[in-house]
């Protein structure tokens, strides 16, 4: 079992501080190939990453489970989400890593935008206008402008994100539109209240999630019960539980370490809670834990 293993830059790179204006770009097969096409499971703490495969497979894994993925597919992956890839030898691609402070200085009052870029996406439906191969160009147009010196280049790069976003963000809604449940005011509220949960954790109480909805606790309550048949706090849970067993599946933290992680003010605290949610103590579940690359 290995430390989670937490990088400031790019995978492989130490010792690297990116600035709060960081962006990148890279044929996705250049570094690949330098680790033989495997991305061991890692974070970054303070960067977003986009990966655009047009060839290829890739095998994706987070916290507890993976997928295989056959091109062309667009997976979004936010600071501080673990995450590992496996690429077949043929895949070919780009990847755009920015600071997370730019994603934010760029979209802070676009609402509608912090649903998908608040967790892990996996895009894998490109429909007309807005093929994969119009990601790609994209892509390609931020690259050109990034690596060449023209007047008002910050400017330039800055729209030419905010249009790649934004087109992943309709091929988002279409997803999700194939998905089933249509855009209520409801499933709003249950989205950002996701988002929140995966933003703070166990530093807000239900009443504090519910004031910063601008909703009351029984409002709340009742968005959770009538989307996911869960109450509000059942769902804190299990977000809770979901990074304890991520943590102990990956890292060699101590239970004390992770309980302190998890913001717990005392480790037998967190105990108790694994415990009385899983059946098991976290020095149980690790030792039982058989979680392998060829499991999901």
């Amino acid at each position: 079992m290995q430390r989670i293993t937490q990088f400031d830059g790019l995978y492989g790179q130490v010792n690297s501080r990116p600035d709060a204006e960081y962006l990148f770009s890279e044929l996705l097969e250049t570094r690949s190939r330098n680790f033989e096409w495997v991305i061991q499971p890692h974070l970054h703490a303070r960067l977003f990453q986009l990966f655009l495969l047009e060839k290829g497979q890739v095998t994706f894994r987070e916290a507890t489970s993976q997928r295989d993925l056959t091109a062309p597919v667009v997976l979004l992956i936010p600071a501080t989400a673990l995450h590992g890839l496996t690429f077949s030898p043929d895949a070919t691609g780009r990847i755009l890593t920015l600071s997370s402070a730019l994603i934010d200085s760029l979209f802070s009052n676009i609402s509608s935008l912090a649903s998908m870029l608040g967790a892990v996406q996996c895009l894998t439906v490109f429909e007309e206008p807005y093929s994969a191969g119009q990601v790609g160009i994209l892509l390609q147009e931020i690259e050109r402008e990034l690596f060449d010196d023209q007047p008002e280049k910050r400017l330039m790069l800055h729209l030419c994100l905010q249009r790649l976003f934004v087109v992943l963000f309709r091929l988002w809604q279409q997803s999700e539109v194939q998905g089933a449940m249509p855009e209520t005011p409801v499933l709003r509220y249950f989205r950002k209240f996701q988002q929140l949960v995966r933003q703070v954790g166990t530093t807000h109480t239900i009443v504090q999630f519910a004031a910063d909805l601008a909703i009351t606790p029984v409002h709340l309550n009742r968005i959770c019960q009538e989307v996911a048949g869960k109450s509000a706090s059942q769902l804190v849970q299990e977000h809770l539980l979901n990074e304890a067993r991520k943590y102990l599946i990956y890292s060699t933290y101590s239970i004390s370490e992770i309980a302190y992680l998890l913001h717990f003010e005392y480790p037998n605290y967190f105990a108790k809670f694994f415990k009385k949610h899983t059946g098991l103590s976290p020095t149980e579940f690790r030792e039982n834990c058989q979680f392998s690359p060829g499991q999901s």
